[in-house]
């Protein structure tokens, strides 16, 4: 009893192999390839069969063409011929009408003209004339000397007799100047024999239609007239010459090369291919069956043995890449593969933790190694500026006024250092500008006016400080045209949740590339570097969002706008 409960207990701890469930996975992998195989092959068979109905159809259309081209161009060589007789005498040219008549049996009739429309000869096999004729249907007033082939129509010149025929007519000029129209009319019922015989499938057929769309013989005319048929008219007109389809039906379409006459195939995808691949799709029906049911029963040992606990290992993943920092994870169950997969991303995650708080505090040591040596950058460079003035002053011999900038050079440095704060109050930057305009203003001997439009609720918000002054030095030096009075305004002011300062000047201006230019100088070139800066610290500390962006328009002004947003001293630990 004891050995047979050890055993189950080894069955029931006997986890099942990744290898058995890889030789599942491939079985399936191998049915949805013999599905995806036949589905190919069945797309390939049908596209075969459509390919062979459009051949098809192509050879049927050619052939009517080839026919009712040859025939229109053996009627336009006999009306040449007409057409030359007509030069001859009276009885010659009757009598070669006549014979004309009587050797070929599908003209009907002979007719001439004249320039106003009046018949004034004809010639018919026997038949007797009408009296009075309403309508000549087989006379239409030419305008030019063309040769016009008319659409199939009803012969009424004859008493008690109307043959369906197709009227040749040509607009002639006689040796008198005269101008006269001859007309032949063709019996069009060897053409729509032939047509009618013309079959494409069970029910396809050939029609002929005009390039204007207009039908002019077909073989089920009197249900279309009745309204129990309709053609596509107007969706064919559109068709070029070639094979469509639409809506199951294939439309071929050739074009005469002699007349404005279409030929025109219908055929039916459903008669031509669907019929013959039904076979075909029965044994696709029948594998694809087989398939799903084994690929069903393939999925349900996957679910129980595989896939339940890799998607817990992979949310658990995915839950890792959301939430690093306070991710716990408790190890997933299932075969033994999977639980070697679980204790891996387990000890992973320890390790990846321990990193990522490493990695955080050396990016907190890196960011301020930067700000100091950004910040490094601008202080010498202010500095050098500063003390050349107070140089020149004392050389000059203005004690007074250089004793006036050093205290404000001063005031400007103790607000500088900030007991070594990054951020400042903007009402010290501010203090901090003042000081440093007085310092120019003193150097340049009053040369430019400034401004500050500051709103009194800005004051309390921090800012990186030493931000103001770059740019009020760049409108100084490169801004300003000193042979002229400048202005310098700065503004300071709330917009949603963001503190905008700008500094304005009216001096050269620059060009749209001047401007980007500035913003992509490198630290190591000369000169421009205290804007870009500006630009470089603000992004470091606040985010990409954030920054200087530049707007001038040449010889007339500068503005140069500083994005930062609203931190207040409550909220920011020093």
């Amino acid at each position: 009893m004891k050995l047979k409960t050890n055993i189950l207990k080894k069955i029931r701890e006997r986890r099942i192999s990744l290898s058995f469930v890889m030789t599942g996975l491939v079985v399936c992998i191998v049915l949805v390839a013999c599905v995806i195989g036949v589905i190919v092959f069945t797309y390939c068979y049908v596209n075969s069969m459509e390919e062979n109905a459009v051949t098809s159809s192509e050879q049927a259309v050619s052939q009517v063409r080839n026919m009712v081209s040859h025939y229109t161009e053996d009627m336009q060589g006999i009306m040449e011929m007409v057409r030359i007789n007509m030069g001859e005498a009276q009885e010659e040219r009757s009598e070669f009408f006549q014979n004309l008549i009587d050797i070929r049996k599908d003209v009907e009739a002979i007719t001439v003209h004249s320039e106003e429309g009046k018949l004034i000869a004809y010639w018919s096999n026997g038949q007797e004339l009408k009296e009075q004729i309403h309508t000549n249907l087989s006379y239409k007033k030419l305008e030019d000397e063309g040769l016009f082939i008319s659409v199939p129509h009803v012969q009424n010149l004859f008493k008690n007799y109307y043959p369906w025929v197709v009227t040749f007519s040509q607009r002639i000029k006689t040796e008198d100047g005269e101008n006269i129209q001859v007309s032949m009319d063709i019996r069009f019922s060897n053409i729509a024999s032939y047509v009618d015989k013309v079959g494409i499938g069970a029910h396809g057929y050939c029609f002929i239609a005009d390039t204007d769309g207009n039908i002019v013989y077909h073989p089920q005319q009197q249900l279309i007239y009745a309204g129990l048929k309709e053609e596509q008219s107007e969706k064919i007109r559109t068709y070029r010459d070639g094979s469509h389809t639409f809506n199951g039906v294939i439309y071929t379409i050739h074009t005469l090369e002699n007349c404005d006459w279409r030929i025109v195939g219908v055929s039916y995808v459903d008669e031509l291919v669907t019929v013959r691949v039904s076979g075909m799709i029965r044994v696709v029906m029948f594998v694809v069956i087989t398939v799903v049911v084994t690929t069903v029963l393939a999925g349900v040992l996957l679910a129980k043995s595989f896939s339940k606990p890799a998607k817990e290992l992979a949310a658990a993943m995915r839950r890792f890449v959301r939430e690093a920092e306070s991710f716990e994870f408790y190890p997933v169950k299932g075969t033994e593969e999977i639980v070697a997969l679980s204790d891996s991303f387990g000890h992973m995650v320890l390790q990846i933790q321990e990193l990522m708080e490493k990695v955080r505090n050396e990016e907190i040591t890196l960011r301020k190694t930067e700000l100091n040596a950004l910040q490094a950058q601008i202080n010498p460079h202010f500095l050098y500026n500063t003390l050349d003035s107070i140089a020149w002053m004392c050389e000059v011999g203005r004690t007074k006024e250089a004793i006036e900038m050093v205290n404000a050079l001063a005031r400007l440095f103790r607000i500088s250092i900030s007991k070594g704060h990054e951020l400042i109050t903007v009402k010290q930057e501010l203090q901090h500008a003042e000081c440093y305009l007085k310092i120019q203003k003193f150097r340049y001997k009053s040369q430019f006016n400034y401004t500050f439009q500051v709103e009194e609720s800005c004051l309390g918000y921090l800012c990186n400080k030493i931000t103001l002054q770059p740019l009020i030095e760049n409108a100084i030096v490169h801004g300003l045209d000193l042979s002229e009075e400048g202005e310098i305004l700065i503004e300071v002011f709330e917009e949603e949740q963001d503190i905008i300062m700008t500094v304005y000047d009216n001096g050269v201006g620059m060009s749209t590339e001047q401007c980007e230019e500035i913003l992509q100088k490198d630290v190591h070139q000369k000169g421009g570097i205290g804007i870009k800066n500006v630009n470089d610290r603000i992004k470091i500390y606040f985010g990409e969002q954030y920054g200087v962006t530049i707007s001038s328009e040449l010889d007339e002004w500068t503005k140069v706008e500083i994005r930062m947003p609203k931190i207040s001293e409550e909220s920011y630990e020093m």
